[in-house]
């Protein structure tokens, strides 16, 4: 880009200077305008013009969010609630044919994250030819919030996923200006990892979405049942809104609006507005939409960490003090004894082990199974499994006072591979990790491409769909298994949701 500025919608923005692998990094380009004020709580709008000449050199404001996990910073850019921004990496020439994007969706449990993360840098993956884009989107309350006032002065009769409407208008924005970066805006991956993936899959199920994206990944999550996990109605949610209304005094949602934003997320601290089948957003949940044969059939990559239960270890949780078999009994009830045999409470050492399996299994295996499998079932479109099996080598410390060894493959320790930037965290490295995100990267760059994990050097990758329905393990070496867990989430599969909760 020979260029000092280029226009967007908006306006002109300044050309920032190349690195040495020639890509440009766009950073804090607003893709809709502040929902502040009158806009809280309301659809996005689009960005209005601004004068002059728009700096790129800095992130915009991350969502109003505290601190909830160790591995998320919310003060390095900083907070508002004007936080629709997006950052663009590219090295694609003015003249060159247009490349593939992705589009980035933060993890976080919909309450805490961004797209300025040091670990999500799209350089070294734009640099091998294709356009990142990552982004914010409204957190928490302020982005989830649903309410009786709200739905009844809406057009659509709906309230409750601002959030994912904010990145249905990141990718419209995508789509109308990405060919300014030298992307191809009918080349658009929309991808994630945990919050990120079940964001994806909710958009591989909402009908605003279609036609923006071309394929779809998804790490370590999704918006679809187990037996402590499921959506909300929006009946079931405005109940909620109106409890919460009440917590802050609110009479009207005038006076609801007039709160202060830092009073709005004091109100809702760590993890508790979530989407919801709102009517609009998701007419539907992402399972029946599936059923229907109604999602956007788009080329599926999407698979969890070996170790997702060190995160999610029921017996560290909510539950903690709980006997096993006590937790056992009050989610799967007269299904209990069929649980046991799957997650077996004796000896010890298995009742330990049994605690993570479930754990990882209610918020993440499960989930991010029964959407490949209803992709796989539905859909047209290929399907990629992966599982991610590589142990980071963390120092000590960094899951507080749990000791890094026992933490194994756990969940989001793919990020640093995958993005290739495995500086970004202090994590001990050896030659085993360069080659591990050597590989990942280039598996997910191929997919971004062409919706294909396979290419030259790379072992082979195959589809989900072919017979034993084959996974790919990330790892030293990597290598295909058949899956060995059909049973378990099978029976996972009928057991009816418990907890309307996703966390």
């Amino acid at each position: 880009m020979s260029r000092a500025t280029i226009r967007i919608e908006g306006g002109r923005i300044a050309v920032p200077r190349a690195r040495d692998n020639g890509v440009r990094a766009f950073l804090g380009l607003p893709y809709a305008a502040p929902p502040v004020g009158p806009l809280r709580w309301r659809p996005p709008a689009r960005v209005a013009a601004w004068p002059g000449v728009r700096s790129t050199d800095a992130f915009g404001p991350n969502s109003m969010q505290g601190v909830v996990f160790d591995d998320i910073d919310p003060t390095l850019a900083g907070v508002s609630e004007d936080c629709l921004y997006l950052n663009v990496w590219t090295a694609a020439p003015e003249a060159a044919k247009p490349a593939p994007v992705m589009v980035w969706i933060h993890s976080g449990a919909f309450a805490v994250g961004a797209g300025s993360e040091p670990r999500y840098d799209g350089g070294n993956l734009a640099a091998r030819g294709i356009v990142v884009v990552t982004l914010n989107h409204r957190l928490n309350a302020l982005g989830f919030l649903a309410h009786p006032e709200l739905t009844a002065e809406s057009p659509r009769r709906a309230s409750g996923d601002y959030g994912l409407i904010d990145i249905v208008a990141a990718l419209a924005w995508v789509k109308r200006n990405i060919g300014a970066f030298g992307g191809d805006p009918a080349q658009v991956t929309l991808a994630g990892e945990s919050a990120g993936a079940m964001a994806v899959s909710a958009l591989m199920a909402s009908p605003l979405a279609k036609g923006l994206f071309h394929r779809a990944i998804g790490e370590s999550g999704a918006l679809f049942e187990s037996p402590t996990r499921a959506l909300d109605d929006l009946a079931t949610a405005e109940r909620e809104g109106r409890r919460f209304a009440r917590k802050l005094g609110a009479t009207s949602l005038e006076a609801l609006r007039r709160i202060p934003a830092r009073d709005v997320l004091a109100a809702a601290p760590g993890i508790g507005f979530f989407p919801i089948v709102d009517g609009y957003a998701l007419p539907r949940s992402p399972p029946e939409t599936f059923a229907a044969r109604a999602q956007n059939d788009v080329p599926l990559l999407a698979g969890w960490n070996k170790d997702e239960g060190f995160n999610f270890d029921v017996l560290a949780g909510p539950a903690a003090g709980k006997p096993f078999v006590a937790i056992i009994e009050e989610i799967f009830g007269e299904r209990s004894g069929e649980a046991l045999a799957f997650y077996p409470a004796e000896p010890r050492e298995a009742l330990l082990a049994s605690a993570r399996r479930l754990g990882g299994d209610m918020a993440i295996v499960h989930p991010t199974w029964a959407w490949l499998e209803a992709q796989k079932a539905t859909g047209e479109a290929d399907v990629f499994r992966f599982r991610f099996d590589r142990a980071p080598l963390t120092p000590e410390g960094w899951f507080g006072s749990r000791p890094s060894a026992e933490a194994g493959a756990f969940h989001a320790g793919e990020l640093l591979y995958v993005f290739d930037n495995l500086g970004a965290f202090p994590w001990l490295t050896m030659a085993d990790d360069a080659r591990i995100a050597a590989l990942a990267s280039s598996c997910w760059v191929n997919f971004i491409k062409t919706g294909d994990p396979n290419g030259a050097g790379l072992p082979r990758w195959p589809s989900y769909r072919e017979p034993g329905a084959p996974l790919f393990v990330i790892d030293a070496p990597p290598r295909v298994e058949r899956e060995d867990d059909r049973a378990r989430q099978e029976f996972l599969a009928g057991v009816k949701p418990s907890r309307a909760r996703l966390f």
